[in-house]
C-alpha cells in the first residue's frame, strides 16, 4: 500500500543506494532501522551542490532533500522487504551545506523532507528531527538526510 501511496503522489521508489564507504546502508536490530546518511544522488548523480543559496537554490535543495527521502525509504525497503512493515519513522536528522553567514535554510529544507514523509505515511510519518547547517558534506552535495525507522 506504501509503494501505491508513492506511485499516487507521482514518485518513483529508486534502487537502494550502495555504501561509498566503510558503512552499512542499513543496520536493523530488532524492529528499529538506522538509515545511514543519504545524499541526493538519482540515477548516479547528485541532484544539487552546496552551499544552498549560492551553488544551488532554496527550492533545488527542497527537491534534494525529497530525494534524500527516497533514497532513505529504498535502503529501508531493502532491509524490511515492504514498506507496508514500516511501524513510523521515528527521527530525521538533516545536515544541510550553508554559508556561515547564512544558515537559515536549514529549516525550510529539511521540512521539504519531512512533509514528504507525512505525505506517504500520514500520521505514522511524523518524526522527531533535526536540522544542522554544516559547512561541506560528501561530494559537495547541498544536503544528508539519515533516518531512524521503527518496524512493526
Amino acid at each position: 500500500m506504501i509503494e501505491e501511496r508513492i506511485k499516487e503522489l507521482g514518485l518513483d521508489l529508486p534502487a537502494a543506494p550502495k555504501a561509498v564507504g566503510s558503512y552499512q546502508p542499513c543496520v536493523r536490530s530488532g524492529n528499529m532501522l538506522y538509515v545511514s546518511g543519504q545524499l541526493p544522488m538519482k540515477d548516479g548523480q547528485l541532484l544539487a551542490k552546496g552551499p544552498v543559496g549560492e551553488a544551488c537554490t532554496p527550492e533545488e535543495a527542497k527537491q534534494a532533500a525529497r530525494q534524500c527521502v527516497m533514497n532513505i525509504l529504498a535502503v529501508a525497503k531493502q532491509a524490511a522487504v515492504s514498506l507496508d512493515n514500516v511501524y513510523r519513522i521515528v527521527q530525521l536528522q538533516g545536515m544541510v551545506h550553508t554559508t556561515f553567514a547564512d544558515a537559515s535554510n536549514c529549516v525550510p529544507t529539511m521540512n521539504a523532507a519531512s512533509d514528504l514523509l507525512f505525505e506517504i505515511f500520514g500520521d505514522k510519518g511524523l518524526h522527531s528531527r533535526a536540522a544542522v547547517g554544516v559547512a561541506a558534506l560528501p561530494l559537495g552535495a547541498a544536503v544528508e538526510v539519515l533516518a531512524i525507522i521503527e518496524l512493526a
